[in-house]
């Protein structure tokens, strides 16, 4: 596979019409010359959830780091993600995972629906007071706010600093782009680490004092050192409205393309809807993958060292997967789809993310029953690895 072609302007405005023709060359191949220490592309619906639930296929943690990038540890932001538990795995991944996965419980999502409800109508009349002056920013005003309140009450972050966090949040995932990791965003991720490890040092410091039924307390009594857990809290802080966001985006812009099937959307229908949403547009596009020793996927090599592009996009429109893949179709028989990964990354927010969508889309539209958009997003080149809107300007008809 040429990876030039995917970080074109072509691909990134219309990487579904590059999986279109991966998909009538195979489930995987080689990447062209080992470009940016990538070895092989896997982008069938089968091999990608094989490798993502292979271990031999590992995250790229600090001993990838020490092979390819022996100055990482001067970054601030690159050990900041890498004590975290998405760039590790084994015990030093499950025991932080299982801790933080009691914030994430069933009863505990589904305890959330009421709160996450009147939210969703607060920030709605917050719509509809902006909408008296013109168009209004979707993304910020919205899709940002929603999912990052819900988890600032689970963390116990303070809800008047989430202003505070988006450029910081923003200033790190530039970053994970495959291409992302150049001098001028490095610099800011950098920056942006240091100020969101001194903010989460002196929140825990307050729990410690005095602590609450929040994740921010329940993480600060275990024996993590203190560098793991502050770098937990942030990755779980960010990881946890940055999908979510891009959902919401996502799916609202697909929605107002589909005006038949806006009408058809019911508080009933809801979840096939935000299924097909995550399918058709996953907020996550690309995961990567390394094998510390010689490996192989679908009879293609991937020699020590060596990185895989695991293609969650292109799986999700697999011919052999999904009938008709790139169709909007919520009424598919089956939408199980990996956007939330597989395996023992899979994300701990999936349901919660599910349910934000399910009670957002029906809320919006009938309180904004011809809501629409004011200005094209148009065809400007997107992020690959996080895919969504920077922006979205909406008119609020019937506020």
């Amino acid at each position: 596979m040429d990876l030039g072609m995917l970080l074109s302007e072509q691909g990134r405005v219309d990487p579904p019409a590059l999986y279109a023709r991966l998909h009538r060359e195979g489930v995987a191949q080689p990447v062209d010359d080992g470009a940016q220490g990538f070895a092989v592309a896997v982008y069938g619906f089968e091999a990608v959830g094989q490798v993502l639930k292979d271990p031999r296929f590992r995250q790229l943690d600090a001993a990838y780091l020490d092979l390819h990038t022996p100055q990482w540890r001067r970054h601030p932001a690159l050990r900041v993600l890498r004590d975290s538990m998405f760039f590790t795995d084994g015990p030093a991944h499950d025991g932080v995972r299982q801790i933080i996965g009691r914030a994430f419980t069933a009863r505990r999502v589904a305890a959330l629906e009421h709160a996450m409800t009147d939210l969703t109508h607060r920030l709605l009349d917050r719509l509809a007071q902006l909408a008296a002056d013109g168009p209004v920013e979707f993304m910020g005003e919205f899709a940002y706010l929603l999912p990052s309140s819900v988890m600032a009450e689970l963390l116990g972050v303070p809800q008047d600093d989430l202003a505070w966090f988006r450029p910081r949040v923003l200033a790190i995932g530039a970053i994970l782009e495959l291409d992302g990791a150049n001098w001028r965003n490095m610099v800011r991720a950098d920056t942006a680490a240091k100020e969101l490890s001194a903010y989460f040092t002196d929140l825990v410091a307050l729990r410690r004092a005095d602590p609450r039924d929040d994740l921010i307390s329940l993480l600060a009594a275990t024996d993590l050192s203190d560098d793991a857990l502050v770098a937990n809290l942030i990755t779980t802080f960010n990881a946890g409205f940055v999908t979510t966001t891009h959902l919401l985006g996502n799916g609202l812009t697909m929605l107002l393309e589909r005006p038949r099937l806006r009408a058809e959307l019911t508080a009933g229908n809801v979840g096939s809807y935000v299924d097909e949403m995550l399918r058709f547009e996953p907020p996550v596009q690309i995961l990567v993958r390394y094998a510390p020793e010689d490996a192989e996927i679908e009879g293609v090599p991937c020699p020590a060292g060596q990185a895989v592009l695991v293609m969650i996009g292109a799986a999700n429109r697999d011919p052999a997967r999904f009938t008709d893949p790139d169709d909007f179709d919520p009424a598919r028989p089956d939408p199980g789809s990996l956007s939330f990964g597989f395996g023992p990354h899979y994300c701990l927010g999936a349901a919660l993310s599910r349910l934000e969508g399910q009670v957002a889309f029906p809320a919006l539209f009938e309180r904004f029953p011809d809501l629409a958009l004011a200005q094209q997003p148009g065809n400007a080149p997107k992020p690959l690895i996080l895919r969504g809107h920077d922006t979205l300007s909406v008119a609020c008809h019937g506020a």
